[in-house]
């Protein structure tokens, strides 16, 4: 086992890949680095492969026989029998183009990996990839997770936000959290797309949870002020970008409203938060912060007093 592999048991890989030159060099790859690799050839067969093995991390070729690997990672997204922390990656032969990695993300796709390839990187990623997996899957065992999304819940969160903020208190580092309110009907269909927008727009080490129906908080480590600004123009502008099919098959016509709030941190070390309140206060900037950026952002106010924590 090295270094790069998660502790606690051989992780598996499924590859879906033809065998070709680029499909065989990751496979590999990847047996060297300590995973198990189950591969097949087709999109079906490994559509087959995933719902019955659950693997830690699906590798999907972006040419396959049977069907495109954008729509193989669609597909495999939106079945629930493939856990939604389950990391899906699309190897892509050549140099990706802008559109390419845009479609892959909006597929679920939570990473491509396009030539020229860096093994130390790739097995680096994957490892980190494979971590987040394992410990979402703990979190579910335990409660943690929110049933819907795969999300932490309010639990969850709490929890996540206490670890976050120790770290930060002994590391003298700062900590945020935006909070996001989607206008959106709380039986609204497409949820599962809002949720994949949240994701690729946020970073490995970001902290995702939803606070209830339409409200989501992404709680983010060493991020100051300046940084959660930055992180919700990135998430607002994800799930605006969002299309979801209506119940005629069309997509949507306009792009859901988001409204975002937060709270920062700059030194937990020097100025001390309990980490859940961080999360209370971010969420009440939404309805009562000050005005940050149009209306839409808005930071906490120290004037406006916080509903108290029931997590």
């Amino acid at each position: 086992m090295t270094e790069r592999m998660p502790q606690g048991g051989l992780p598996l890989v499924l590859l879906a890949g033809d065998g070709q030159e680029a499909t065989r060099w990751l496979r590999g790859l990847l047996e060297s680095g300590g995973y198990a690799v189950l591969q097949e050839r087709s999109g079906q067969h490994a559509l087959d492969r995933a719902r019955t093995t659950e693997p830690d991390v699906i590798l999907v070729d972006a040419e396959l026989p049977d069907m495109a690997g954008v729509e193989l990672c669609r597909t495999l997204r939106a079945d629930p029998r493939v856990s939604s922390s389950t990391p899906i990656l699309l190897t892509i032969r050549d140099a990706a183009t802008r559109a390419q990695r845009l479609s892959a993300l909006r597929a679920g796709a939570w990473e491509c990996i396009t030539p020229p390839h860096d093994a130390d990187e790739i097995l680096l990623k994957i490892g980190a990839y494979v971590h987040a997996k394992l410990d979402a899957d703990r979190a579910r065992t335990e409660g943690l997770l929110d049933a819907a999304t795969g999300l932490y819940n309010r639990q969850g969160l709490a929890r996540r936000a206490r670890e976050l903020g120790s770290q930060a208190f002994r590391e003298h580092g700062p900590l945020a959290c935006v909070v996001l309110a989607l206008d959106i009907d709380q039986g609204a269909t497409g949820l599962g797309r809002y949720v994949q927008a949240i994701k690729s727009a946020a970073r490995l080490s970001d902290v995702i949870g939803r606070l209830s129906a339409t409200e989501f908080a992404v709680l983010a480590p060493g991020t100051d002020a300046g940084g959660a600004r930055r992180l919700a123009e990135r998430l607002a502008s994800s799930v605006s970008a969002t299309t979801v099919p209506s119940v005629a098959g069309t997509a949507s016509a306009a792009p859901v409203r988001v409204r975002c709030g937060y709270e920062a941190v700059a030194n937990v070390g020097y100025a001390p938060i309990e980490p859940v309140d961080l999360l209370v206060r971010a969420a009440a900037a939404v309805r009562t912060g000050r005005a940050d950026s149009g209306g839409w952002l808005r930071r906490f106010d120290e004037g406006t007093s916080a509903p108290p924590s029931s997590t």
